[in-house]
């Protein structure tokens, strides 16, 4: 019997959600709401569960996408004018039918991470971000007035900042 217990109470510690483990009430509710959306659409249509075909079900879904559904999905790499493709924290999760929001939890826990400089498309990046690559490598670029000279500069300061992704980049 005691063991039965000591059972039952690992069993509800591991139910119960870590600090900070869960989605709170609002957060990255355009992520649950398309993802659960797009999750039932694949289920209602019978769509096969495989990495690929939901990668190309997410596409062709996000070509209607509008608002902030599109913005979710140039943040996921669905749309052609993405500068990251991280569609595959979408797809092979939703594969194994892992629920929507342990997706949603996994990306944002991604978004708060730095842009990986060595498969980024610096052309497609807003001014905004390129800003601050520069700002986290405490540099700014004075004189700068177009998306081309913050590309320049970075290029420029790659190898004293990202060593790795400088010589990863071919295309710069």
């Amino acid at each position: 019997m005691l063991c039965l217990s000591g059972l039952s109470v690992a069993l509800a510690l591991a139910l119960v959600p870590g600090p900070g483990a869960a989605l709170k009430d609002g957060e990255c509710e355009v992520c649950v709401s398309f993802l659960g959306k797009f999750y039932q659409t694949l289920q209602d249509n019978n769509v096969n569960f495989n990495s690929a075909d939901i990668e190309k079900a997410i596409v062709k879904s996000c070509r209607d996408a509008k608002g902030k559904e599109n913005r979710f999905c140039y943040y996921i790499g669905a749309t052609s004018d993405a500068a990251t493709k991280i569609i595959n924290e979408v797809s092979k999760p939703l594969s194994s039918h892992v629920p929507v929001d342990k997706i949603c939890e996994k990306l944002k826990k991604k978004d708060n991470k730095q842009l990986d400089l060595t498969t980024v498309d610096l052309k497609k990046l807003k001014v905004k971000d390129l800003k601050k690559i520069l700002e986290e490598w405490g540099e700014s670029c004075k004189g700068c007035a177009e998306k081309s000279d913050f590309i320049r500069k970075i290029t420029e300061l790659m190898p004293k900042y990202a060593p790795a992704a400088a010589r990863a980049r071919t295309d710069l």
